[in-house]
């Protein structure tokens, strides 16, 4: 992959059409490709993978002024993130926290959560299940200058989301759409989903990893409670293959057809959840969640999903869903497919070092 891209000045995130698609730091998906390097240069320990990881990671450092988006966490925490743990560089945690701050501009206190999109002016303050993903970098940014109002934040978008994104069953509806002056719930859609009453994979992945690290991050057993209700939802649902790697959408009505696309970045952010909650339940309930965890990576490690040398345009990954509604990315690899699936590998060669 870096030999392919000598010379780009982007950042690989598909391969699509037969294509290399990369793409600037401004995209949500930018930060994945370097924190994927410095993944590699963790458990490989060559200076090569960092050399890399600090090259593709310094291509982001704009991104700490991003205020029109949420996924200012996703491109700076998977990146910057990532080489601070690493590293310790200070100037890693200056845009880190930085960033933090652009992030947290988009907090309504009115509305007590961080708004997701700017991009379609018919949705007043649109709210993403996504969006549980970025507020690890308020809570670092807590950590590191002092200011309660970071975790503040991330513990008032958490609570609110697991008040209003969630049915019954513990699944998760895509977009919640908020009054900005009220705070009160104004609709309930789809926006990458088959419907706004389905539950898309990725979706339940992200709010199942989302919780499990606010637990880690804040101790509060309502966050723990909810990402064990998700969890079970997932590892129990009928339209849950035998090879634990999801339809792209669980309530696709063709499912169990072939022509129903498989979601593997799904399956790398659910097993990479699955592992660190295994560790904060009991031990009945984490071999439960570990036995699913076990299988996706060993589907998803397997030829089915894994891709051979110099296929795949350098992706890891095959068989990941973006936006199926749009037609986009439909059965390609993608860069957070990538990401996930080596960090559930380094969390299971951690809980299980001599497996």
């Amino acid at each position: 992959m870096l030999r392919s891209l000598a010379g780009n000045p982007g950042l690989p995130r598909t391969f699509e059409h037969g294509k290399l698609v990369t793409v600037k730091p401004n995209d949500w998906t930018s930060g994945f490709f370097p924190g994927s390097l410095w993944q590699m240069f963790e458990q490989a320990g060559d200076r090569k993978w960092r050399a890399a990881a600090e090259d593709y990671t310094g291509r982001l450092s704009e991104v700490k002024n991003i205020r029109d988006n949420h996924d200012v966490g996703f491109m700076l925490y998977c990146s910057y993130g990532q080489g601070w743990r690493l590293t310790k560089n200070p100037a890693y945690r200056d845009v880190l926290i930085e960033g933090a701050r652009s992030l947290a501009s988009r907090f309504n206190p009115k509305v007590g959560l961080i708004k997701s999109w700017d991009f379609n002016p018919k949705w007043k303050f649109p709210v993403i299940i996504d969006n549980m993903m970025n507020l690890e970098l308020l809570v670092f940014a807590a950590e590191q200058t002092g200011d309660a109002s970071f975790r503040t934040i991330a513990e008032s978008h958490a609570d609110l989301t697991l008040k209003n994104h969630f049915r019954p069953d513990a699944s998760s509806v895509h977009i919640v759409h908020y009054d900005p002056e009220t705070g009160a719930v104004t609709g309930r859609q789809t926006h990458q989903g088959f419907g706004d009453d389905s539950a898309w994979a990725r979706g339940q992945a992200w709010g199942l990893y989302g919780f499990t690290m606010m637990h880690r991050l804040t101790g509060k057993t309502t966050y723990l409670k909810q990402a064990r209700r998700i969890a079970d939802f997932l590892i129990n649902h009928p339209r849950l293959p035998a090879d634990k790697v999801p339809w792209w959408d669980f309530d696709d009505p063709r499912i169990p057809s072939a022509k129903v696309p498989r979601d593997s970045s799904a399956a790398a952010i659910m097993a990479s959840a699955l592992i660190e909650l295994s560790g904060m339940v009991d031990p009945d309930t984490a071999r439960a969640y570990l036995a699913v965890a076990e299988a996706q990576l060993r589907s998803l490690s397997s030829p089915a999903y894994r891709a051979g040398l110099n296929e795949n345009g350098h992706f890891l990954l095959k068989h990941a869903t973006g936006n199926m509604p749009k037609n986009s990315e439909v059965d390609t690899p993608l860069n957070y497919g990538d990401y996930y699936f080596l960090e559930a590998l380094a969390r299971w060669k951690s809980r299980f070092p001599s497996s």
